[in-house]
């Protein structure tokens, strides 16, 4: 299934003191921590994925940067940057099921239209040699865990199970030149010290974990003052669009009232000068202008009640988002089933942003869709309302400059929301609108 992001947000930065989610403190606490546990094998496998990325890294850049003399390096670089980028989100992934450590891809995205472009703005982007350097380093940083974490866990289960040859088969163990255990109680002497290995073991994969995630977030993630640029650079985005969208949204009303309302009130003015024109000398076609004139009238007012409509609706201020909802779903030309789950009232810009979102999608639902049934449910989490449309159309709408759906992911940046359509050829269609009711 294609789904396109028409506006998005940039992903909250997690708290770096929470960046290794281990469970309670204490011996128990750190014995029965799952935590603790999905951190053993990731510190006991990393070295192998750090020494095929070294190795890939190590061979693929100087031939790359070799043959650039002749053109050739150049494709193979930018393959094998996107390769180490491949490396580096899947590290991100690892680590978000070994220690728990979310870390979003930091990449900026590219605004290029062809291959060369897209390769420049991932040449420029900082986020790819961070990863390139977090890849070098793994290597010397995964080796020392994986020695220390071999070394304490070898030491710990064999402390531990090193009495049960003697306790169940009589076999005396000798562990050193000189150094043996023949009875039993000399052999249980080791469980201590097993023991002892093994909380140590424990405490020092917490810690390494909590290190690790530290040096991964170090490099692997965008940077604080990255991510207020971003943040700031996707506010000015949305404020851009939100002035777009009612400028845009003016020139239309302008242009309705221009050809429309304003041309029958003409009409009428003309009619009504005619016939008072002729009251004296043809009473009979004075009463005609004067009917024409009423039926110009009301429908340049039935005009204007759909413009202020189109504007925003009583029925919304006055009764709320479902019943201006149920008023949508029972003109459409289609059979559409609403679902609206909200416990109270959003702010009025959200109920505007989200009657237009579903106003527009049942409106291309039935010029372009050729549906035949549709879906509108929205709820709300939180200090979040979800707005999601389904029809089981053609599909293929995809989101064009000057365009209905962009005009709707306009409106929802200018309050900081998103916009999604999921249509892939041959339908169905979904498109899902996320509005923070702060902002």
């Amino acid at each position: 299934m294609a789904a396109e992001t028409v506006a998005g947000t940039p992903v909250a930065r997690t708290p770096l003191r929470r960046r290794v989610p281990f469970g309670p403190n204490g011996p128990l606490g750190v014995l029965v921590d799952p935590a603790t546990w999905r951190a053993v094998p990731y510190l006991l496998v990393s070295p192998f994925h750090a020494l095929v990325c070294s190795g890939f890294l190590a061979t693929v850049i100087p031939l790359s940067l070799l043959l650039a003399i002749v053109w050739v390096g150049v494709p193979l670089l930018a393959l094998s940057m996107l390769a180490w980028r491949g490396a580096a989100m899947l590290e991100r992934r690892l680590l978000r099921l070994a220690f728990g450590v979310r870390i979003p891809d930091p990449y900026r995205p590219s605004e290029g239209h062809n291959l060369f472009q897209r390769w420049k703005d991932m040449f420029v982007d900082p986020a790819t040699w961070k990863d390139l350097l977090y890849l070098l380093l793994l290597l010397p940083v995964g080796l020392g865990e994986f020695v220390v974490s071999a070394v304490l866990w070898f030491l710990a289960f064999g402390l531990v199970f090193l009495p049960l040859p003697l306790v169940l088969a009589g076999d005396p163990m000798t562990v050193l030149d000189g150094f043996s255990f023949d009875t039993v109680p000399k052999a249980l002497l080791c469980l201590p010290a097993g023991i002892a290995f093994l909380l140590v073991a424990l405490y020092a994969t917490r810690g390494m974990a909590w290190l690790h995630g530290m040096f991964a977030a170090g490099l692997l993630d965008a940077g604080e003052r990255s991510r207020l640029a971003a943040r700031a650079a996707h506010l000015r985005a949305s404020r851009a669009r939100g002035v777009d969208a009612a400028e845009a949204e003016r020139r239309r009303i302008e242009r309705d009232l221009h050809d429309g309302a304003q041309q029958r009130l003409l009409s009428v003015a003309m009619d009504l000068g005619r016939a008072q024109a002729k009251m004296d000398s043809d009473p009979e076609g004075a009463r005609e202008l004067l009917a024409q004139a009423h039926s110009g009238t009301k429908a340049a007012i039935a005009e204007l009640r759909d413009l202020a409509r189109g504007i925003h609706p009583a029925i919304l201020t006055d009764r709320g988002l479902s019943a201006a909802l149920s008023s949508l779903a029972a003109r459409a030309p289609v059979r559409v089933d609403l679902s609206v789950e909200m416990s109270h009232r959003p702010p009025p810009a959200v109920e505007s942003i989200a009657y237009f979102i579903v106003a527009e999608s049942l409106t291309n639902m039935a010029k372009h869709a050729e549906a035949t049934e549709g879906f509108v449910r929205v709820s709300r989490h939180g200090q979040r309302v979800v707005v999601e449309v389904f029809d089981n159309g053609v599909g293929a709408a995809v989101p064009r400059p000057g365009g209905g759906l962009a005009g709707l992911a306009d409106r929802a940046a200018t309050i900081d929301g998103t916009l999604s359509v999921d249509s892939p050829l041959g339908g169905p269609t979904t498109i899902r609108a996320v509005l923070p009711c702060e902002w």
